[in-house]
């Protein structure tokens, strides 16, 4: 196979990438979103021949596919990433000026996931230039939301499909095969309100809370029982409480919201099982407790088999590149591989290597970015012909 990944340009896509501020204003109220970021990419996309296709969602939010036209009869592989990013606030560097120092590139974005869109970018015109022919269609989708909601990939999946679809997470050049989903659950605590001094006509609604913590710190010792081999156990944590008027006066409410993190094979029925019994345990304790829970938001796990030909593929194209076999991985947080896996598309995750997901300072390391246009060129070109 020849083809050419050109490095300076690789490099310059990466930097432009970054000083656009696509920060989420789902996360962020200063957040612009990925309308101008979306228009950067598509007029890249254009000037190298592709095809390429809008697909707007709101004011804000907007995705891009970028298609490479095979000539017909070749199975077709999707290559996703998202443009948001977290907030860029608290930072310790300059967030949209990216900065290369001792080989690696630095900025807001950069390891999550602007490095992976550039390395994208920088496979396919690869494998254009090249004019290797292709049977099958290559499908660049640069998608909306994914640190929210994820609406661009559900807007995705409508009016596109695949044979196959890469997910170009940070996974350290290793194929992540599986994560965990997740379930948000809102928990609200009632009492009655009183005079500070009357605790006699008064119920606290936040020490009741309180005993609902007690019997979330349960539920999780108890699941650590449970272990995936390689995303090990699922988990239950507090992330947000609130409550209360007034030092003087007894709360008549308290607010709870919990995170699940489950693995393969939980369900939404056992999540909701294990609250029905805490709520129902609680309420046996005393007759004064009142609450009710509900299952706000749900993303279920994802895990897909070493079988697909997708992971076969992508397992040989590293092997050449790295001179060593991948780790069979899997990636620690949620991600759109899920939604692209139910929708009927065999996806695995592959990306760079770097540090600082979400963190004050974020970067990724170039060289890996160069060894990821590598292995997705010859990926693209064994799959799709």
């Amino acid at each position: 196979m020849t083809y050419d990944i050109n490095r300076d340009e690789l490099m310059h896509v990466l930097q432009n990438l970054i000083r656009i501020n696509s920060v989420n204003p789902y996360l962020d109220e200063d957040g612009p979103g990925e309308r101008q970021i979306a228009r950067y990419i598509a007029e890249r996309l254009q000037a190298s021949g592709l095809l390429v296709r809008f697909q707007p969602i709101n004011d804000t939010a907007a995705n891009v596919i970028g298609i490479l036209n095979g000539t017909g009869g070749g199975k077709t592989l999707m290559l996703n990433g998202h443009m948001d990013t977290v907030s860029a606030k608290r930072m310790e560097i300059e967030p949209f000026e990216p900065r290369y120092e001792s080989g690696r590139v630095y900025g807001r974005g950069s390891l999550d996931m602007k490095g992976s869109l550039a390395a994208m970018i920088a496979a396919v015109e690869a494998v254009k230039r090249s004019e290797i022919s292709l049977t099958g269609d290559v499908i660049l989708t640069f998608v909306a939301d994914e640190e929210f909601k994820s609406i661009g990939t559900e807007e995705l999946v409508k009016e596109y499909t695949a044979d196959a679809a890469i997910v170009c997470e940070p996974t350290n050049l290793d194929i992540g095969v599986v994560h965990k989903g997740f379930a948000w659950i809102k928990c609200e605590v009632f009492g009655k309100s009183a005079h500070g001094s009357r605790p006699q006509e008064g119920v606290d609604a936040i020490v009741r809370a309180g005993r609902v913590l007690r019997e979330i710190e349960r539920l999780c010792e108890q699941l650590g029982a449970k272990e995936h081999p390689i995303v090990g156990p699922p988990s239950v944590h507090a992330s947000l409480i609130g409550g209360g008027t007034e030092l003087s006066t007894y709360p008549d409410y308290c607010k709870l919201e919990l995170e699940r993190r489950t693995i393969p094979g939980e369900t939404e029925a056992e999540v909701m099982a294990e609250m029905e019994a805490i709520m129902s345990r609680l309420s046996g304790e005393d007759e004064q407790f009142r609450a009710r829970y509900e299952l706000f938001f749900l993303r279920e796990p994802f895990e897909v088999s070493t079988e697909e030909p997708v992971y076969r593929c992508l397992h040989q194209a590293i092997s050449n590149r790295l001179q060593r076999p991948p780790k069979v991985a899997g990636f620690s947080g949620w991600a759109d591989s899920a939604l692209l896996q139910g929708a009927g598309i065999p996806t695995v995750l592959f990306g760079p290597v770097g540090e600082g997901l979400h963190a004050s300072s974020e970067c990724v390391e170039f060289e890996s970015l160069v060894d990821m246009a590598h292995v997705l060129a010859e990926t693209i070109i064994d799959f799709c012909r």
